[in-house]
Formats: structure tokens, C-alpha cells, sequence
């Protein structure tokens, strides 16, 4: 890996070992989780690898091969709030971490991203690769749902992303050629195999060229007009509520949706109407996945994508364009955003047999549409993959 290479280059030193989270794409159950939905992943062979080896200080000391800024903070004095660089959930992780694990050893690092960064909780995946390293070093042993819940925290209340745990749950618990069906309500979750009947598939990953960060995008006023919708239905249906912060759409009925809609501000309805249709596209789907129908799982993430951009209203003029390409091009079953879908990339599932044809066609016709970007667009064909392994020393 060339994380190991930087780290010899660097420190003058051979990392001792190396960490790796994998990158998630959710081909159903877009932006439902921060509203407790029902969603499905895949973690994909592709992610973050982290090359490292420990020191006695407490310090950690991290170069990226994607970032040109080193970064280094003390696991004895870590700042109360964010300072503003890619290492925020790092310092976030390590804090909370600390809170019930004493971390007497920091560590040398070489970060590597081995795809750009946007749509594929590549925050996430930095995240959960570090907590690896962190309690390897310090001999600590969480468990899956610690790490979920650490790495959560972190990006919620540290960095302040009102994200939900899709991103962190994907990444820990999917594993290869299993589509992971998960409830965010409770964590239940299921890993429901590929049926031998299912049609062979892989992975379209095409990065629009134009990056985004989701603390300064339209990420958290969607989550905002959600809780709004969630907190008025209950007060027109005369349901019990609490707290405007605990609102969430899942608590609130469909029936009482389709009853009370029209009194919501337009904005708020078509939100709601997203996630009760994405709750449906995700029963249905899991319905398909299990039969071995891909086909018609294919089209539900295409009608997904459609949801996203109309009534959900997010996505670039970039992904949109994107978006239209790839519902017309032959070979792939479906496509959608990936990640909150206002930058980064698309993700598809498609048949090997149309892969180069499809990365042709995808690229010609975006970059035809976009042809500043060229050099900054890419595609990738990549497969489903296990979640992250964390060996404990």
C-alpha cells in the first residue's frame, strides 16, 4: 500500500501495521436514517487505509496522501470544540473514547483515501480506521456497536453533521455479497445473502468531479425540516410529543401523513413524502433482494434517485445530469446519488457484461455535459466487501 511507502519516506521507519475501514453506498434508504428509517448498504472494496506505528507520548501524529496538511494533537488535551480541519473526527473519536477508556498511547500515522472523497462516507470510514489503530494501541476492546457509537458521536456532536448511523453501520457490519438490512430505531439488522438465482453484479462508483463538505452544505436543514414536518403531524393528529430535538418521522403513522399533508408547508410535506416513499422503495427492495430479482432492485434505487431530486430536493446540476445518464445507459439495473447526494458522486449496480461499455458511454456523455471537468471526474467498478475487521492486540 503506499501509505506504507509514505510512512518509511516520512518517519524513516517501517509502520509496524496497517488499519482499513471500507467505503458504503445505501442503495435504498437515502436520508432516512437521521429520522430512525429502515435502510440497506453495502460496503464496497474500496476505503481508508491508515499505516502506524505507536509512541509512548500520547501524542498522535497523522499525515494524509489526500490532504497536504499534517495534523497533530495530544489525547491529553484535546479541544473542548472543532478546529476546522479534516481531523475534527479524529480529535471527536478520541474524545469520547477517552471519556470511559484511559489513552495513554498515541501513535505515527500515514493516512490513505483510496477513492475522492465525497458520497461514500468517507468521513465515516476515516473515522472508524482511526478508532481501530487508537484501540489497538492502547489495548482496548469495544464492540461493534461502541464503534458505531462512537463514531457517531463524534461527526453529531463534535464536528455537528446531524447525521444519522447508516454511514457508521454499514462500515462495521456489512459484509461481502450480503445486502445488510438495517432498523436505525433499534439496530436490529439483518445480512441477507445474494440468492444463487440473482442475476451477477458490481458496483458503479462516478465522482462528479466536484467535492463537498457535508457541515457547510444543505445536509443539516434537510434534517431540520424533516424533525419540522415530524413535530407538526403530531401536534394536527393530536399525538403525544415531546421535545422538537426527539421529533422524528418514524414516529409519526403514514396514515397520519396522508391525513394531515396538506396543512404542512410545502417544504416539509415533500420531505415526508421522501421518507414514508423511501420506507416503501426499502420494504420492497429487500422483497426483490431476497428473491433474487435485481432487476426490479435495480429500479427501485432508480425511483430512489428520482425521490432525492424531486422531493427531497437535493443534488448538484452535476449529479442530476449524471443521474439522467445512467438511467439511460445499457447494462445498469439501477443508480442513484450516493451520500447525501450534494456533490461527490453516483454509485449504480450493474452487469459485468456491459462494465466497459458503461464507463464509456457514463464518461463520454457527462463529459460532454461538463467538460471543465475533466481531469477531476472518475469512475470506478468495485465490489461489495466486509466491513471493518478490528483486531485487538
Amino acid at each position: 500500500m503506499y501509505c506504507e511507502e509514505v510512512f518509511q519516506k516520512l518517519y524513516q521507519q517501517m509502520p509496524e501495521d496497517t488499519a482499513f475501514c471500507p467505503y458504503r453506498i445505501c442503495p435504498l434508504g437515502a436520508h432516512i436514517d437521521h429520522q430512525l428509517g429502515k435502510v440497506t448498504g453495502f460496503a464496497i472494496d474500496r476505503g481508508i487505509h491508515v499505516a502506524y506505528k505507536k509512541r509512548e507520548d500520547g501524542v498522535v501524529r497523522l499525515a494524509s496522501v489526500n490532504f497536504p496538511e499534517g495534523i497533530q494533537f495530544d489525547l491529553h488535551a484535546i479541544e473542548e470544540h472543532k478546529v476546522g480541519d479534516w481531523a475534527d473526527y479524529l480529535r471527536g473519536a478520541a474524545k469520547y473514547l477517552g471519556e470511559k477508556h484511559p489513552l495513554r498511547i498515541g501513535f505515527d500515522g500515514v493516512i490513505e483515501g483510496t477513492l475522492p472523497i465525497g458520497g461514500l462516507s468517507s468521513s465515516a470510514a476515516v473515522t472508524i480506521s482511526f478508532l481501530s489503530v487508537l484501540c489497538r494501541v492502547n489495548q482496548i476492546q469495544l464492540s461493534d456497536l461502541d464503534v458505531i457509537s462512537i463514531a457517531k458521536r463524534a461527526e453529531n456532536e463534535y464536528v455537528g453533521v446531524s447525521s444519522g448511523k447508516l454511514d457508521q453501520s454499514c462500515e462495521v457490519y456489512c459484509r461481502k455479497d450480503h445486502l445488510l438490512y438495517l432498523d436505525t430505531a433499534d439496530d436490529s439488522y439483518e445480512r441477507i445473502s445474494a440468492s444463487g438465482a440473482m442475476k451477477p453484479y458490481k458496483i458503479a462508483i462516478f465522482f462528479s468531479g466536484v467535492e463537498r463538505t457535508l457541515a457547510g452544505s444543505g445536509y443539516n436543514l434537510r434534517v431540520d425540516e424533516c424533525k419540522s414536518a415530524a413535530y407538526d403531524l403530531m401536534a394536527f393528529s393530536g399525538m403525544e410529543y415531546g421535545k422538537y430535538a426527539d421529533a422524528v418521522l418514524r414516529q409519526v403513522p403514514a396514515e397520519v401523513f396522508e391525513q394531515y399533508k396538506d396543512r404542512l408547508p410545502e417544504n416539509f410535506r415533500k420531505r415526508a413524502e421522501h421518507f414514508y416513499g423511501e420506507s416503501a422503495r426499502v420494504e420492497a427492495g429487500v422483497k426483490a433482494w431476497r428473491e433474487g430479482d435485481i432487476e426490479t432492485f435495480g429500479q427501485l434505487i432508480s425511483q430512489s434517485g428520482h425521490s432525492s431530486i424531486h422531493l427531497y430536493e437535493s443534488g448538484s446540476d452535476e449529479l442530476r445530469t449524471m443521474y439522467e445518464i445512467m438511467n439511460r445507459t445499457k447494462g445498469i439495473y439501477g443508480g442513484r446519488f450516493s451520500g447525501a447526494g450534494f456533490k461527490g458522486c453516483c454509485m449504480a449496480l450493474i452487469d459485468p457484461d456491459y462494465e466497459e461499455e458503461i464507463v464509456q458511454q457514463v464518461t463520454k456523455e457527462y463529459l460532454s455535459a461538463f467538460p471543465k471537468l475533466e481531469g477531476k471526474y472518475s469512475a470506478y467498478i468495485c465490489e461489495s466487501a466486509d466491513g471493518v475487521v478490528m483486531k485487538w492486540i
